[in-house]
């Protein structure tokens, strides 16, 4: 599975903003699709996930501000992100997995985000 995200850039404390991923290939529509994100000298972390099914699960950090939806018949994942905080700023990552046969685990290319004053 391929994928390709949008969005980003700078935007004000308080602010929103909207990142989207497309993904390609086959299983496509059947993974769970979520955001990671990964801020200087941190870890990746989880930002949120969505199943085929439209289950949700968000990080505690963006629980209440972040939305994350999918659109299946277009293989396509959002991130809209409102009140945003300093601490949100970060490269932010697409990713799609599947756990049951074909097996992947597949990430887009960044994109960053950043919170200013």
């Amino acid at each position: 599975v391929q994928l390709q995200a949008f969005g980003g850039g700078l935007v004000q404390v308080g602010g929103s903003l909207r990142l989207s991923c497309a993904a390609s290939g086959t299983g496509a529509s059947s993974a769970t699709m979520g955001w990671y994100r990964q801020a200087p000298g941190k870890p990746r972390e989880l930002v949120a996930t969505v199943t085929s099914g439209g289950t949700t699960n968000y990080a505690d950090s963006v629980e209440g501000r972040f939305t994350i939806s999918r659109h299946n018949a277009k293989n396509t994942v959002a991130l809209q992100m409102d009140n945003l905080e300093f601490e949100d700023t970060a490269v932010y990552y697409c990713n799609a997995r599947r756990a049951f046969a074909p097996r992947f685990n597949s990430w887009g290319q960044g994109t960053l985000v950043t919170v200013s004053s």
